[in-house]
């Protein structure tokens, strides 16, 4: 790498913000030494042209021995950020590449087939005549010879070990604050009959019954490998499989890669990790096997992959504790702090807290701030908005609640099943219309009139009957868990203000979230604690269902809100002070297994790794 080339490289013909002093700061970092930058940087800074002329740094093949690692991975935990960055003519010369499902067989009569059923995955020593043109194996070609190659977290730590995605020189990892969690997601393994295609030939033991939970569970991962390796070669003596038989297979050879890779480390007394097991309904139900603290599971899909890394988040809050948790040596590492340069008032937060949402006293407060977002409506007639429900279950009761109320014809939602085509259906409307929305703190992007104001309904606290939460927490961890939290209210806040001419509002109904700013204030990015010493009570209209739909002209229908819709433009009077201040599959472990390769919100039916290995 050439750290004094990342200021040249910065592909944007001028800078915005403060991303010339940011690039700076980077190369300086990088010329000290150090291996890893931690780049801090606001939403709506530029991440991803800063991401751009930190690969342009990495060491090219004309200046490199043979040995040498050359070029860049672009990679990031968001398929909606890799989609982002895809459709940037700034970033053209990022190679995107995704798995094979996402691709589909150009083969007469197979013209609707993902390239993980094509012929070529059901079929033994099928000769495809068409491979240098089909489009999955063209576009890994392609990637694999670029200067940047870009993808997702998945598939990239799903590749580790392959001769096709070599170490590179640079590795540039965006939205990278949930790098341990998403690398212990992907490490999870959870063994249901969805996941298992065996399940029906097993006894599964009563494992939280056992003298050792661990050792016995161990032990039934152990023969479950041969179980599936059995099943497996069934299917390989075949000559050709149908499309369900080839998914099976490769669910098949995924499983016994992770179930693999668990025994070994478990077994390994020098593995720094911890695993935890989660059988809540005990013999013969599903089971979750999940690791603590996977350092060396990261090592393996990351570290190893480069040489220099850039990590860019802008809610990377406490470098030391970050640093612990991906197994990174801090002295190794810098912190490149960029400003935000958007105006305060533009992103102004709100107190409107109505009492806790804990579990206690949801039920006291949900219809509060049901009756809170009539008046908010009321507020912002013309302008949309957005709720974060943090759970389907407050949504359906605030869905249920508003409707009751006859403001149903602004409010809009989505299921498990049609969280995209909601959102899209939502944000292509230009009525105003109110979005209850569950899990979409990250990655989505709405600027200017696609939303004005938002509202955190609950701190986003992690689940404590989660294994390794409680773990955690028994170990007495209660900073990290602050700080989870605080991580996803700030990415939270950064949805409705994507640009300095931009400007939205923000407010908070918990009062938990008060207290979360008290307890985690030590850990505040500066231009995130503006914003909370700045925060006001608003004066908001009086409850009116019928101001609430003032800007709306349809009818709503009597118990049903409708599921679509998105636009608006905000910004509440403030005048009293306030009482507070995105799994990689196993098998890149050891050996390459068939899996998929977004990361998302909700997981696939199969994992979100599989159809990136295999020819």
């Amino acid at each position: 790498m050439d750290p004094a080339r990342i200021v040249d490289e910065f592909p944007a013909p001028s800078h915005r913000g403060a991303q010339e002093q940011a690039l700076v700061d980077i190369r300086d970092a990088f010329a000290a030494g150090n291996d890893v930058v931690l780049v801090r940087a606001p939403t709506g800074s530029g991440k991803s042209l800063l991401a751009r002329a930190i690969c342009g740094a990495a060491a090219t093949v004309e200046e490199s021995r043979p040995r040498d690692a050359t070029d860049a991975y672009y990679t990031t935990p968001q398929v909606s950020q890799l989609d982002d960055v895809a459709a940037d003519s700034l970033l053209d010369d990022f190679q995107v590449i995704r798995g094979k499902r996402n691709y589909t067989c150009i083969l007469n009569g197979e013209e609707e087939t993902p390239v993980n059923q094509a012929p070529c995955a059901r079929q033994r020593g099928f000769d495809c005549s068409v491979k240098h043109r089909c489009p999955y194996y063209s576009a890994r070609a392609i990637a694999s010879n670029r200067r940047i190659a870009a993808m997702t977290l998945a598939y990239f730590m799903q590749t580790a070990g392959s001769d096709v995605f070599r170490k590179r020189d640079v590795v540039v990892v965006d939205e990278a604050h949930g790098l341990a969690e998403w690398a212990e997601m992907y490490a999870t393994i959870d063994l249901t009959p969805r996941t298992v295609p065996v399940w029906d030939d097993l006894r599964v033991p009563a494992v939280a019954d056992a003298e050792d939970p661990l050792e016995r569970t161990v032990r039934f991962a152990d023969a479950l490998v041969g179980v599936c390796e059995n099943a497996k070669d069934d299917l390989l003596a075949k000559n050709e499989l149908s499309p369900d038989e080839a998914a099976r297979r490769d669910r098949l050879q995924e499983l016994v890669s992770e179930l693999k890779w668990f025994v070994d480390d478990a077994r390994d007394p020098q593995s720094p990790t911890t695993w935890v097991v989660d059988q809540p309904d005990g013999a013969g139900t599903s089971l979750s096997i999940k690791p603590l603290d996977p350092a060396r599971y990261l090592k393996h899909t990351v570290w190893d992959r480069g040489n220099r890394f850039a990590l860019l988040s802008a809610t990377i809050l406490n470098k030391e504790a970050f640093c612990r948790g991906v197994g990174l040596n801090p002295a190794r590492v810098a912190l490149v702090d960029v400003p935000h340069t958007f105006p305060l008032e533009h992103r102004p937060l709100f107190d409107v807290t109505q009492g806790k949402m804990t579990y206690d006293h949801r039920d006291e407060t949900v219809p509060k701030i049901a009756r809170l977002l009539v008046r908010l409506m009321a507020e912002h007639p013309d302008e949309k908005g957005l709720v974060h429900c943090h759970s389907y279950s407050i949504q359906e009761r605030l869905h249920e609640r508003l409707a009751g109320m006859g403001v149903g014809a602004r409010v809009r939602a989505h299921g498990r099943d049609d969280r995209n085509d909601a959102l899209d259906a939502w944000k292509a409307s230009s009525k105003p219309t109110l979005f209850l929305s569950v899990k979409m703190e990250e990655a989505l992007d709405l600027k200017g009139d696609l939303c004005r104001w938002q509202v955190l309904c609950k701190a986003p606290y992690l689940n404590t009957s989660d294994s390794r939460v409680a773990r955690r927490l028994e170990d007495g961890q209660w900073s990290w868990y602050h700080r989870a939290a605080l991580r996803t209210v700030i990415q939270a806040c950064g949805r409705v203000v994507r640009a300095p001419d931009d400007h939205g509002a923000t407010y908070l109904a918990d009062s938990s979230l008060l207290d979360l700013f008290d307890r985690a204030r030590s850990d505040l990015p500066p231009w995130f604690r503006e914003q909370v010493d700045a925060m006001r009570s608003p004066a908001l209209p009086d409850f009116d269902p019928a101001a609430a739909l003032a800007g709306v002209d349809a009818t709503p229908t009597p118990g049903r809100v409708d599921r679509s819709s998105r636009s608006a433009s905000t910004s509440a009077t403030s005048t009293t002070n306030s009482s507070g201040s995105s799994t990689p599959s196993r098998a890149s472990r050891s050996s390459p297994s068939t899996s998929a390769s977004s990361t998302g919100g909700d997981r696939d039916d199969r994992h979100p790794l599989s159809d990136v290995w295999g020819e």
